[in-house]
C-alpha cells in the first residue's frame, strides 16, 4: 500500500484547506505559523506547480474584532463578523506571500456558484486564468451573502468542490487530526489509524467519527464527504495535522497522515461528467472546423455554419461534422441567442457584434469531450 501512496512533491496542480484553528488562535491570528506555511506555498511554486488555498479563519478573526461573545453566532453576527475579517485575512496572506514574490488574490464563493453551470464557467475561468498568471487564489466561503440554503456550511467540501473544479491532482486538508481512524482516537486508545485508504466502502463511512473543535465546524464526516468528491473527479486527499510550521514540507518528508486515493485522472474525470449530459443544442462545424478539433483544438465561431435548441451559458451541446455525425459534446460558453449572431466572425469580431467583449472560444477544450 505505501507505493500508493501520493507524493505532494510531484503535485502538479495543489490545493491546501487551512482550518480556522490552525490559523486563528485567543491571541488572534497565528503570524508565525502563516510565514512559515508561504514559506511552503512558496517552495511548491518555485517548482512550478500551481497553488490554490482554502482559507476558513475570516469569521474568528471578525469576531475577535467586533467583539462578539464566544460560542455559536446568529447568521447575521456570522455575516458581519465575516464582513470584518475577509478583509484582515486576504490583507494577511498577501503580507505573507508577497516577500517570496507571490502574488495573491481573493475568491469568495457559495455553494450556489458550483452548482450553476454558468456560474461554475465563471469561477473556473477566473482560477485558470489568475494560475496562468502565477498567482495563488486564496478561496473563501463568502459567508456574507450565503445564507443556509446555499452554504457548503464547511471549507472541506468547499476544497473538494474547487479541487474539483480547477482539475487538481492533490488535495491537502490541514486539520487539528493527523488522519482518519478507525474510531475517535479522543474516546478510543485502540482506534486504527490508515496510511492510506484506496476505496471509500460502507465501512469506512461507518467509522467517520464527529472530532469537531472549538473553532472548526468540519468533523471528518465532512471530511470523509470532501475526499468522496475529491477522488470522485481523480484528486488524491491527505488529512493530516497541520499546526507544525511548514507543514506541507512536513508531509513531503513523510509526516502522519491518511491519503485517499483518486478515482482515475482528474481530466479523464472531468471529461465523463461531461460525456454523461444531456445534450441542450447543437453546433455545426465546416470541414475546417471539425478537423481543427480533431487535432485538440477548441471550437471557435468561425467555424461554426449553424445552431439549434435552446441553451444558456454553461449547458451542455452535441457539435455536429458537417456529414452530420457527432463529433463531440461541450460546456458552451455563450447562449443560443449569442452562438446564432457570433457563428461564421472571427473571435475579433466578438465584441462588436455583442456590444460587449466575450471569450475567443465557443467551446473550450478543456471543457470538451470527443
Amino acid at each position: 500500500m505505501a507505493a500508493l501512496t501520493p507524493d505532494i512533491s510531484t503535485a502538479r496542480r495543489l490545493v491546501v484547506k487551512i482550518g480556522s484553528a490552525l490559523l486563528v488562535g485567543d491571541g488572534g491570528l497565528k503570524t508565525d505559523w502563516l510565514i512559515a506555511l508561504a514559506l511552503d506555498v512558496a517552495a511548491v511554486r518555485a517548482r512550478g506547480a500551481d497553488v490554490i488555498l482554502v482559507s476558513s479563519g475570516a469569521i474568528a478573526l471578525g469576531r475577535r474584532v467586533l467583539g462578539l461573545p464566544a460560542g455559536a453566532l446568529a447568521l447575521e453576527q456570522s455575516q458581519a463578523a465575516a464582513a470584518v475579517g475577509q478583509i484582515r485575512l486576504a490583507r494577511a496572506y498577501e503580507e505573507a506571500l508577497a516577500p517570496h514574490g507571490v502574488t495573491t488574490a481573493q475568491i469568495l464563493v457559495t455553494l450556489e456558484d458550483t452548482e450553476d453551470r454558468r456560474r461554475y464557467l465563471n469561477s473556473r475561468a477566473t482560477m485558470e486564468t489568475l494560475l496562468g498568471l502565477g498567482a495563488v487564489p486564496i478561496v473563501n466561503e463568502n459567508d456574507t451573502v450565503a445564507t443556509d440554503e446555499i452554504r457548503f456550511g464547511d471549507n472541506d467540501r468547499l476544497a473538494a468542490q474547487i479541487a474539483v473544479t480547477i482539475g487538481a491532482d492533490q488535495l491537502v486538508l490541514l486539520s487539528d487530526v493527523d488522519g482518519f481512524y478507525s474510531a475517535n482516537p479522543k474516546q478510543d486508545p485502540a482506534a486504527r489509524h490508515f496510511d492510506c485508504i484506496a476505496r471509500i466502502t460502507p465501512e469506512v463511512e461507518a467509522m467517520a467519527g464527529e472530532a469537531i473543535s472549538g473553532l472548526s465546524k468540519g468533523g471528518m464526516k465532512t471530511k470523509l464527504l470532501a475526499a468522496k468528491t475529491a477522488v470522485a473527479g481523480g484528486c488524491a486527499m491527505a488529512i493530516m495535522e497541520g499546526s507544525a510550521l511548514r507543514p506541507l514540507s512536513a508531509l513531503a518528508a513523510g509526516a502522519r497522515c491518511t491519503w485517499f486515493l483518486p478515482e482515475g485522472d482528474p481530466q479523464l474525470a472531468r471529461k465523463r461528467w461531461i460525456a454523461a449530459m444531456k445534450p441542450r443544442g447543437e453546433l455545426r462545424l465546416d470541414a475546417g472546423a471539425a478537423a481543427a478539433l480533431l487535432q485538440g483544438k477548441s471550437l471557435l465561431p468561425a467555424g461554426v455554419t449553424a445552431v439549434t435548441g435552446s441553451f444558456g451559458r454553461g449547458d451542455p451541446v452535441a457539435i455536429i461534422g458537417p456529414g452530420g455525425a457527432r463529433l463531440a459534446k461541450g460546456l458552451v460558453r455563450y447562449t443560443a441567442v449569442e452562438a446564432e449572431a457570433i457563428r461564421g466572425h472571427r473571435s475579433g469580431e466578438i465584441a462588436a457584434i455583442l456590444g460587449y467583449p466575450g471569450r475567443a472560444a465557443l467551446v473550450h477544450r478543456d471543457d470538451m469531450v470527443l
